[in-house]
């Protein structure tokens, strides 16, 4: 065609759904630059499922279908009645009620034959696209007068009158030179305007009436781009273009900039909502590029599909075919045997099953393939027809199928050549633990498929697009005790949220918070803005086995517990959460020293689950005390002692202590400062001290219970017992002991301080030391932990790690730096 280049656009069912769809589509080709536009339209959304639901009433004999068009005209009537003049719809209206009045006599007919053949149904489903396009270009037609409009004018073009197909086992074949002649016919070269086409019909060669079959009217697009030699054609549906990921199952989906036209089809292949193989074509032939766009947001950018898209994605879509059977061949009579996979895929074809996927070890032994799961049966039953011989003689040994899966499929032409691209799907899918159970790659290296178990199809699929940055690395996460250090862990995760989302594509996501009183569950994830008023607005009973149920959802592949608490019923649900998958952060100390058979019993349960545990906090806070003596422990360095002071609590209370003041007056300052546990006993107990002892101690590779350490503990005989107001109020009592004790050790130039004390023989001792005035120890902050470290390399001169070990920011420090090595763990590139 001679003059300026045409542009096709096409707008779906859901563009055209009501008036207001019509005046978007129509405010769409206002703004398109080109004074040449075709313009296919679909039926209105629904429209054409509604008229096949009439024949199928008619083949019964159902007399439903006469109210069913009444249903249909009165949709139509409402759109042209807000779109068109009152003269104009009357005009239109008289047209569609001729359609119906064919409609109804064809409908008779099926009632009375109770049969409707496929021209039948052909004929009474095409009439949705020839209402929605007739009354389109009325109505574009009209806003000529009142609005400003396109130049040139508005022409309706039947595709029945154009497009001529014939029928094959692969679908409508376009018979090309014929369409291009009745184009010709019609359209002149010089033609300046818009013609509105219908879309889905055509006519078969005898002249027939026929439709495009599946995904029809953008193949009438396709069509019309090609005979019009068009620059672009534009598919206008009710999403940003192709997404990375199927966004109902992936939140995070991406739109992808560009695809080459092998993209394209691979991803709709495999069940991408994407244009259809098929329909993509004639654009094909002629390297027409393709445009998917949202009618919904035009202004949202849009998917290119060409024949050399400029991307720097490699892989551009990860997605799915559900309901998936695999049916293995096996046997050694197989081996070497020219022509036995064509025996299996000539039988299969021969009963119309489908084969989805193929996969064959070099040994020869087994053939496996993927069919739809509801021909599972009969594709078993025809293999086995078809090997009898075979069977019963013991060549091949079984022919067997798995009905519960799914095919994870990985899409991109930039994977080829590019190392490591399998690696990492595998990878993500071994981190997930998702077993693959086949595996299918082309020599041009553009797709990777593998079939996965059905119930894991959705978390392979986020773990997958996750891993190659087309989302956000998620990690759910869930916290136990939002308290005060639960509280100010979420303020700083709060803080880091945005930056880590664009820095490092990681999303933690906080989709729930449990306390002791009540529990917030979130599917898309707690707003961390608010969590305070929702929380507080929650009315859900707190439930650990829930809780936990909800976080380490299988569909999320990286999910993470976070304790906050001090409470030891929590902590004997860790075994539990570490076998399932979910992994754990805490400062609590409850786990790490209970009796040595639950800690075995944890360990065991994290080498099981393939999970991290990670404590970092259960000692000095944010201090890095477990990390450093596991790198001590890991380098080959032997640790020979650990000594140190491990309460930022009693640090405070002997740093202040100087004789002038009472320690019971200390203890009670200590106290409303918030240095202390709301029982101090706690504290001076010396078993905080004690269990970091013992934790320590474990990870030093030794069997430490809590009877193997001696405890010194401040709280007098016979105040352990009663309320916390007794104990401070008879505290002063004891004073004297306290006041001695110091007195003796400053007449020798010394100091008193609460100190922890380990060695490699495994004696463990808590309690009250004299030091020299010069000791590390005796000069520190008021709060600060100090631990040594004597190892062999760090003899004469030990090591020695200092800083505050108490308080909630630098104890949520600590769980949020652990939790962010966690994710560093779990694929995330921090």
């Amino acid at each position: 065609m001679t003059g300026s280049p045409w542009a096709v656009h096409k707008f779906g069912g859901s563009s055209v759904a009501d008036a207001d769809c019509f005046r978007r589509v129509a405010a769409i080709l206002d703004q398109q630059s080109t004074n040449r536009l075709g313009v296919v339209l679909s039926a209105c959304k629904g429209v054409t499922d509604s008229l096949l639901t009439l024949v199928g009433q008619a083949e019964r004999q159902d007399l439903g279908f006469q109210s069913g068009l009444d249903t249909i005209r009165e949709r139509h009537t409402r759109i042209a009645g807000e779109l068109l003049a009152p003269e104009v719809a009357t005009r239109y209206l008289d047209g569609f009620d001729r359609d119906r009045q064919d409609i109804e006599g064809i409908l008779q007919a099926v009632r009375l034959t109770r049969s409707a053949g496929r021209h039948i149904t052909d004929l009474i489903s095409g009439y949705g696209e020839i209402w929605s396009t007739r009354l389109f270009r009325d109505f574009y037609e009209s806003r000529r007068e009142t609005t400003v409009h396109r130049p040139g004018v508005v022409r309706w073009l039947d595709a029945r009158q154009i497009v001529v197909v014939e029928w094959g086992p692969l679908g409508p074949l376009v018979k090309w030179d014929e369409s291009r002649r009745r184009l010709a016919s019609q359209v002149s070269a010089d033609f300046a305007g818009t013609l509105v086409i219908t879309g889905f019909i055509a006519t078969d060669v005898s002249g027939i009436q026929t439709t495009l079959g599946r995904n029809g009217s953008d193949f009438s697009a396709s069509i019309f781009g090609s005979l019009l030699d068009a620059a672009e054609i534009h598919i206008w549906t009710d999403v940003d273009g192709v997404l990375s990921a199927d966004p109902r199952r992936v939140p995070d989906a991406q739109g992808i900039d560009s695809l080459s036209y092998n993209e394209a089809m691979e991803l709709a292949y495999f069940g991408a909502k994407v244009i259809h193989p098929q329909t993509m074509a004639p654009a094909v032939g002629r390297e027409i590029p393709i445009w998917i766009r949202n009618t919904f947001a035009p202004e949202h950018p849009a998917t290119l599909i060409c024949a050399r898209p400029q991307s720097a994605l490699a892989v551009k879509g990860i997605t799915t075919i559900e309901n998936i059977a695999l049916l293995n061949l096996e046997g050694a009579g197989m081996i070497g045997v020219p022509g036995t996979a064509s025996r299996l895929f000539g039988a299969l074809r021969e009963e119309g099953i489908s084969v989805v996927l193929i996969s064959q070890g070099s040994s020869e032994h087994s053939i496996c393939c993927a069919v739809p799961r509801d021909q599972a049966d009969r594709a078993v039953a025809t293999v086995r027809a078809a090997f009898s011989t075979e069977l019963n003689d013991g060549q091949i040994q079984s022919v067997e199928v798995d009905r519960e899966l799914a095919i994870l499929a990985v899409v991109g032409d930039g994977m080829a050549g590019i190392p490591g691209i399998s690696a990492k799907v595998f990878g993500a899918l071994g981190a997930a633990g998702v077993n693959v159970r086949a595996i299918a790659q082309g020599a041009s290296e553009r797709n990777i498929s593998v079939v996965v178990p059905a119930k894991a199809a959705t978390r392979a699929l986020r773990t997958v697009h996750s891993s190659f940055y087309l989302s956000a690395h998620t990690v759910s996460v869930g916290v136990i005790g939002p308290g005060t250090v639960g509280r100010v862990l979420l303020e700083q995760m709060a803080s880091q949220s945005e930056r880590l989302h664009r820095d490092f594509k990681l999303d933690l996501r906080v989709r729930g918070l449990l306390s002791s009183k009540r529990m917030l569950l979130s599917d898309m994830g707690v707003s961390l803005s608010r969590w305070q008023k929702d929380f507080s607005a929650s009315s859900a009973a707190p439930d650990l086995e829930a809780f936990a149920a909800h976080v380490g959802v299988d569909y999320l592949p990286n999910r993470v517990i976070i304790d906050c608490t001090a409470s030891g019923e929590v902590a004997q649900h860790y075994p539990k959460w570490l076998a399932s998958g979910i992994h754990v952060v805490t400062p609590n100390k409850k786990a790490n020293s209970a009796p040595m058979e639950f800690y075995r019993t944890l360990r065991e349960a994290r080498r099981s689950g393939g999970t991290h545990y990670l404590y970092e906090a259960t000692v000095g806070a944010g201090l890095p005390v477990i990390q450093t003596l596991r790198d001590l422990r890991e380098t080959g360095d032997d640790v020979t002692s650990i000594e140190g002071i491990f309460s930022g609590t009693l640090a405070y209370l002997f740093n202040v202590y100087d004789g002038s003041r009472e320690f019971s007056e200390i203890v009670v300052d200590a106290k409303q400062r918030g240095y202390t546990e709301p029982d101090p006993r706690d504290d001076l107990s010396g078993m905080d001290v004690a269990r970091k002892l013992i934790i320590l101690g474990r990870e030093m590779g030794l069997t430490l219970q809590m009877s193997d350490v001696k405890v010194e503990s401040l709280v007098p005989a016979g105040l352990e017992q009663g309320s916390i107001d007794e104990f401070l109020t008879r505290l002063p009592q004891h004073d004297a002991a306290m006041k001695a004790r110091f007195e003796s050790a400053r007449s020798r130039g010394k100091v008193l301080r609460y100190v922890g004390r380990l060695t490699a023989a495994g004696d463990a001792t808590v309690g009250v030391v004299e030091l020299d005035a010069k000791h590390a120890f005796a000069n520190i902050a008021l709060t600060d932990n100090v631990v040594r470290f004597a190892t062999a390399r760090y003899n004469s001169n030990p090591l020695i790690v200092q800083g505050p070990g108490a308080g909630p920011e630098v104890t949520a420090g600590g769980i949020f730096a652990d939790l962010l090595r966690l994710s560093a763990y779990l694929g995330a590139r921090l």
